[in-house]
């Protein structure tokens, strides 16, 4: 099956990201609820984030932002919201979960089930403010947290 696009731009539809994000940290969820691969979860968390940041931007800024660098999008979103900037530190960490979890790499690279919780935690964080800041109070319920995590 092939699909027609009739442009070559990413969707200006915040919501259409924010949707994409959900599904990424819900597929992330199940991937750690049945002790899959940690590599898959954090990719997961990242595609959460990035998507979930960009929807963010687009709607505050009705400008979409281009690139895959999650500090570089939370430096962008802090311009806007100074609450961004507790996720600089985690967001330079994560991105090297973008492509380094999905093929063979030369690099040893590990990650612990402590490094992966923390990684779901900062995704489930982020979603939930940017959720609640675009929906506010008459939009969807915020999502539920993964479950109590301890660190």
């Amino acid at each position: 099956m092939s699909r027609v696009r009739k442009g070559k731009d990413d969707s200006l539809y915040y919501y259409k990201w924010l949707d994409k994000a959900l599904s990424d940290l819900q597929t992330a969820r199940l991937i750690k609820m049945y002790e899959g691969d940690y590599f898959a979860v954090a990719f997961h968390c990242q595609q959460a984030i990035e998507k979930a940041l960009k929807g963010w931007l687009l709607f505050k800024s009705g400008r979409h932002f281009d690139g895959h660098n999650l500090t570089y999008l939370c430096r962008q979103s802090t311009l806007i919201d100074n609450n961004f900037s507790k996720y600089l530190d985690e967001s330079a960490a994560l991105n090297g979960y973008y492509i380094e979890t999905r093929y063979p790499t030369d690099l040893s690279i590990s990650i612990s089930e402590k490094d992966v919780l923390s990684v779901l935690c900062m995704a489930e964080d982020i979603f939930a403010y940017i959720r609640k800041d675009i929906y506010k109070e008459d939009g969807p319920a915020p999502i539920r947290r993964y479950h109590n995590i301890q660190l």
